[in-house]
């Protein structure tokens, strides 16, 4: 009885990762085409650091880790 409760909660763990994965081939699957050519290429991999970069240094300045100069 309580073999097969205890196999479908272990099957669990892969039902999130599948959701997961899903969420975000959907989310940025738009982003795919842009790869194939270098100009957009190098465009988008300087935007995603730009916006990294400004994630970062705005949660450090908000949570007082480094004084901002």
């Amino acid at each position: 009885m309580f073999g097969d409760f205890f196999s479908n909660i272990g099957r669990y763990p892969s039902y999130f990762v599948t959701i997961i994965l899903g969420i975000f081939i959907s989310a940025f699957g738009w982003l795919a085409p842009l790869w194939k050519r270098p100009v957009t290429a190098v465009a988008l991999v300087g935007f995603l650091v730009g916006v990294f970069m400004t994630v970062a240094l705005t949660l450090k300045a908000m949570l007082g880790l480094t004084p901002v100069v």
